[in-house]
């Protein structure tokens, strides 16, 4: 007989498969091909009875593995996960094979959101480890730190653990809701309080009525009592958070630190009426940081699976988003050039300068059409249809793209929830 035609069978999870030994040596060094050289057949499984060779593995992963020695293209099966079919193909001395174009598109497709669930499945173990941790070191330990770190942490950061810290997180959120409302009246005495003088010299500025002063100076001091308490939440969170990196590189903690300065620079200031008109601005804005505190509103609330969702979504097509703003980018120089030099013959045009044609070129790429600017000429205006179906189009395309992404990540939270109703349920 030909040794091109001599078999080999193969029991692989009681499955037997007969293939011809010329099949196995396609891949020289891999685990089958040595199945064909007599002196390594000893390191195997072999039944001489049965002329076989065992192998307590995935009988149907191998089919796929086989077929790979058979045909020279790698296939994946169509129900099992990556991870799977990797640990698999490493058994068999193969894992640097390359899968079919058709097989490499669908994993990728799912790879983003299979990797992400690990990636969250890790992070509530670790998260649970580490509490578990802390408790086995309270009960080692009587050292107070030991003992109250936990608790004050939760305390501050939980509203769930106790009465006490729902209590807490209700008394913050009142006191966010008044300097919210403090937030809202400032202006109306601000304004009054000092301004510039609008007629004559711009140099000089005045002084309301006592009245107003003494209600401006009256609201600056409720809001510093609003401030104190939100400074002594912050400094118990900050001391007894169990990780200070984690904890400081929050945006909704930083925006709590940022928070707390408007007040304290503004009563150092209040002696310097001069300086305080110029930095006056700038308060105002790091005073908008109290609408988002309202935030922390969620932590009351079960947060929506789709909410949770959409943060991670977002962080996977930060790729598309930084090319999508590129885009954006080029449009608007190019369009805004393009307008500013068609109308600038045009006595009558809108554009003052080459800065308020890309301000345009902004708005009408984004479809907003404010109307304060528009173009005049004819040329221009055959500019302006060109830049408003452009924007359309930018706008469009890269929305399937997140809607796909969505949804992969939207399915794999699904299964995640499922998994743990499951494990809770039994």
């Amino acid at each position: 007989m030909e040794a091109s035609k001599e078999k080999i069978i193969l029991n692989v999870g009681g499955i037997r498969h007969e293939t011809y030994c010329s099949t196995l040596k396609a891949f020289p060094g891999t685990k089958l091909c040595q199945l064909t050289e007599p002196q390594d057949c000893a390191k195997f499984d072999y039944d001489p009875d049965t002329n076989e060779f065992f192998f307590d593995r995935s009988a149907r992963l191998f089919g796929d593995v086989l077929n790979y020695y058979r045909t020279k293209h790698l296939h994946s099966p169509a129900d099992a996960c990556r991870s799977l079919w990797e640990e698999e193909l490493a058994f068999w001395d193969i894992p640097h094979a390359e899968l079919a174009p058709c097989c490499q598109m669908r994993l990728s497709n799912t790879e983003g959101p299979q990797e992400e669930f690990l990636l969250m499945h890790n992070n509530d173990s670790n998260h649970e480890d580490s509490w578990a941790l802390l408790g086995q070191v309270e009960r080692r330990d009587y050292h107070w730190w030991a003992r109250w770190q936990p608790k004050i942490w939760d305390l501050f950061d939980k509203p769930y653990s106790s009465t006490a810290a729902m209590c807490l997180t209700i008394i913050s959120l009142l006191f966010n809701i008044g300097i919210l409302i403090l937030f809202f009246m400032e202006p109306t005495t601000s304004i009054d309080f000092v301004h510039y003088n609008d007629s004559g010299d711009h140099n000089m500025f005045h002084v309301a009525p006592k009245n107003s002063f003494q209600e401006a100076v009256n609201l600056l001091y409720v809001e510093l009592f609003c401030i104190l308490w939100f400074t002594f939440e912050f400094s118990m969170r900050l001391t007894f958070c169990p990780d200070k990196k984690k904890f400081l590189t929050n945006p909704m903690n930083v925006t709590d630190f940022l928070s707390l300065f408007p007040v304290y620079i503004e009563l150092f200031l209040t002696a310097h009426v001069d300086i305080m008109l110029d930095i006056l601005f700038w308060l105002g804005l790091l005073r908008v940081l109290y609408i988002v505190k309202l935030l922390k509103i969620f932590r009351l609330l079960e947060t929506p699976l789709m909410l949770r969702i959409l943060p991670v979504a977002f962080r996977s097509i930060l790729k598309e988003v930084f090319i999508l703003m590129m885009v954006f980018t080029f449009e608007v120089l190019f369009f805004g050039a393009l307008c500013y030099h068609a109308e600038i013959r045009d006595t009558d045009t809108h554009f003052d300068g080459m800065l308020s044609s890309f301000y345009w070129a902004a708005i009408t790429l984004t479809t907003v059409g404010y109307g304060d600017m528009y173009a005049i000429s004819a040329f221009g205006r055959v500019i302006a249809c060109c830049t408003a179906i452009c924007g359309i189009l930018t706008i469009i395309i890269p929305l399937p793209i997140f809607f796909i992404r969505f949804q992969g990540y939207y399915a794999t939270a699904v299964m995640k929830e499922k998994m743990k109703s499951n494990k809770r349920s039994s």
